[in-house]
């Protein structure tokens, strides 16, 4: 038996997990547990806010599959972290978060700092623990299994101040054992809506995008050709310019696709997770094949049929559709595709946001990573940006959050720190999460943030015009929202042309340092760019 104190233990339990970050900002209670991971080889990241450590941790656990580690002490600590935690819950992302909490001698008492943590994270992670010196093996052991099960989440541990240098023993264990589940499919009801179908309409969505499918699906699609529709954060899973390709659900322009609904017969839903967008928000009057690979709640009504099994147990029951009978129409596809692409490109002669995502589409790399934070800058971005097979989008749709942006862009380069990192954030969120760019400096990451700078919360602004109502608590400021060259010490670029934009992009990218592009824009193309769910 090897002894360890409870705090040598956890920090050894996570780099054992892949685990080389935890996020956070350190209580005094916290103290021993940074040493404890500073020994064993886990870097400690100093953020400005607790959220933003949030959605660090959930960012790492989307980009290396590694559960992603944040912290935070007491009280106020824990409720700003809170909005992190949230975002792995519903984005769907493996994390662990610890935070301190009273020992069991103040923790029932009224205390400065003291609010029961168990209940404030209970209906945000899939369980909530507080550890003790008689729990530490199982409470960890249950943490990084549950929180990568399907659908993977967040696992909150509490950690009471007084029992970090607690020896315990830590003999080998088996494990605790994942729960078996056992689903009723009616697989002969999917094959008969499969054979019955002659226009089908693939769905795919977040769980296919994080089981990264991308090969079996192209291969499927080379035979049994269909149109596809994607979710948000489904992006890049399959080409822009795939011939089967048709489009973003809830996003810019996103209307023009109910050409293909008025012509299907059949929904065939591919890891569609409704946490983005639920099927009855869009889908016609026909009958859904829904794959998955757990239950999920599906619409009250209509003739449904869920399939809960492993990805390729699903291509294999796609099989059973009538390949001869199929009626694929690429011209059809193609024409809303380009029809969409000459919408946007239409408000490209003034400077707007099209205008300014076409400039920066043009100049990036094309295996860039880009961070788009909440907001009406976003449902462009969802529609318009080309991934090209190799770069990223790492997005909010589930928690969507304003302020993902940054700390997001943050995490990617810190997991990435060859590549190049761009966040698009409007000023809105911007102003959420501004004090993360001392931590950029901090750790000197080279990430580029462009703030559109209209001045106004946008989205909010023309949901206000749909019904037909002034704008009303949504202007943020008057003037430039920077009114100088550099703030906290990193250099700001004001890009307020087509040509200063394109100048100052081909800047940013020539430095190894982090860079703001002030991107002043006219907000006017949104209204006609955004459609109404």
């Amino acid at each position: 038996m090897l002894f360890m104190t409870i705090a040598e233990y956890i920090a050894n339990q996570l780099f054992n997990q892949g685990v080389r970050y935890v996020f956070g900002i350190p209580g005094g209670p916290s103290i021993p547990y940074l040493e404890a991971f500073r020994a064993t080889g886990i870097e400690f990241i100093l953020t400005s806010n607790e959220a933003s450590a949030g959605i660090m941790a959930g960012v790492t656990a989307r980009l290396t599959g590694i559960p992603g580690v944040c912290h935070a002490t007491f009280g106020p600590g824990a409720t700003n972290i809170a909005t992190g935690v949230g975002g792995a819950l519903l984005d769907r992302s493996p994390v662990i978060v610890f935070t301190s909490e009273m020992d069991d001698n103040m923790v029932n008492r009224t205390t400065q700092m003291n609010i029961n943590h168990q209940k404030l994270f209970e209906p945000l992670t899939k369980a909530t623990y507080r550890m003790s010196a008689n729990n530490v093996v199982e409470v960890m052991e249950s943490a990084i299994r549950l929180c990568q099960e399907a659908y993977p989440g967040p696992i909150h541990i509490g950690l009471p101040s007084d029992i970090y240098d607690i020896e315990i023993d830590t003999p080998a264990t088996a494990g605790i054992e994942s729960e078996i589940r056992y689903y009723n499919n009616n697989i002969q009801k999917i094959i008969s809506l499969l054979e019955k179908s002659r226009r089908p309409l693939m769905a795919v969505g977040l769980t296919a995008a994080r089981l990264d499918i991308q090969t079996e699906l192209l291969a499927f699609l080379d035979y049994y050709r269909m149109p596809v529709v994607i979710t948000p954060m489904a992006k890049g899973l399959i080409p822009e310019d795939h011939p089967c390709y048709a489009g973003v659900l809830s996003h810019s322009l996103s209307d023009y696709l109910e050409d293909i609904y008025e012509k299907t017969d059949l929904i065939i839903g591919i890891g569609y997770d409704p946490v983005e967008y639920n099927y009855e928000s869009w889908m016609p009057d026909v009958p859904l094949v829904h794959f998955d690979i757990m239950e999920t709640d599906m619409p009250s009504t209509g003739t449904i049929a869920q399939y809960t099994g492993m990805a390729d147990e699903w291509f294999s029951i796609l099989k059973n559709l009538n390949i001869s009978s199929l009626i694929f129409e690429q011209a059809v596809i193609k024409g809303i595709r380009d029809e969409m692409a000459s919408v946007f490109n239409g408000f490209t002669n003034h400077f707007g946001p099209a205008a300014a995502l076409k400039i920066l589409q043009d100049e990036l790399p094309e295996d860039a990573i880009l961070t788009a934070d909440v907001g009406s800058h976003l449902h462009l971005i969802g529609q318009f940006w080309q991934t090209h097979g190799k770069g990223k989008i790492i997005m909010t749709n589930g928690w969507s959050g304003m302020g993902f942006g940054i700390p997001a862009a943050l995490a990617a380069q810190i997991n990435s720190p060859d590549a190049t990192v761009i966040c698009v954030t409007g000023d809105g969120g911007f102003l959420m999460m501004a004090g993360e760019m001392i931590t950029a400096k901090r750790y000197n990451l080279p990430v580029i943030v462009i703030v559109f700078s209209d001045g106004e919360l946008n989205l909010i602004k023309v949901k206000q015009s749909w019904k037909n109502l002034p704008p009303y608590g949504t202007n943020l400021y008057q003037g430039d929202l920077f009114c100088a060259d550099t703030f906290l010490g990193i250099k700001v670029l004001r890009a307020d042309s087509h040509e200063r934009m394109r100048k100052a992009i081909i800047e940013a990218l020539s430095v190894n340092e982090p860079v703001i592009i002030n991107a002043v824009i006219d907000p006017e193309d949104y209204k006609w760019l955004i459609v109404r769910n």
